[in-house]
């Protein structure tokens, strides 16, 4: 029965430390209009997502970014992390098959007001499909957080195309080159 007991308490424990929360879908193509969202965290431990679909065009550029502002140093979001995350063949979070598409970002203080807010950002290159960006950390006091996620299509030539995503990220990454490369020749 001892065992029972502890097998149920450990299990509950990984539950409520893996909890992860779908707070909206921010639809097809997120753009400014359309693609802000917010969330109070009110000191507790969190782990939001926030799905998104991308449709109709092969690549998109998209930015992610979210801003904690506080008034109060208990305000503070502990371990304020985002990351964007492929949903996999089930197009939804969860279920084992999300592949993260960005590096995790910890959020860095806000340049113009370091004091008082927190901030993280992000962008990738994606391919049409069915994403979520997923916002983490440890709320303190009266913490909240706010953003938005927008996506532009992106002309990708036919031949960089075939390649998939790795050979639209070296067509922008030659670019970058050349142009490194002219400025270093010229």
């Amino acid at each position: 029965m001892k065992r029972l007991l502890l097998v149920t308490a450990a299990l509950l424990a990984l539950t409520t430390a893996s909890h992860a929360l779908i707070i909206t879908d921010l639809g097809n193509n997120p753009n400014s209009a359309t693609g802000h969202f917010s969330n109070s965290v009110l000191g507790t431990t969190f782990d939001d997502q926030y799905t998104f679909h991308l449709v109709n065009f092969p690549a998109f550029i998209t930015f992610a970014s979210a801003t904690n502002d506080f008034t109060q140093a208990s305000d503070f979001i502990t371990n304020f992390t985002g990351q964007l995350f492929n949903s996999g063949a089930n197009g939804l979070p969860g279920g084992g098959d999300d592949v993260a598409v960005g590096p995790l970002v910890l959020a860095t203080a806000c340049p113009t007001n370091p004091l008082g807010c927190q901030v993280l950002a992000g962008s990738a290159i994606l391919a049409a499909g069915n994403y979520f960006l997923d916002v983490k950390g440890v709320g303190g006091g009266t913490s909240g957080y706010g953003g938005d996620l927008t996506t532009s299509p992106v002309a990708v030539p036919g031949p960089v195309l075939g390649a998939g995503i790795p050979g639209i990220l070296a067509m922008f990454g030659m670019g970058g080159w050349a142009w490194r490369r002219r400025k270093l020749v010229g």
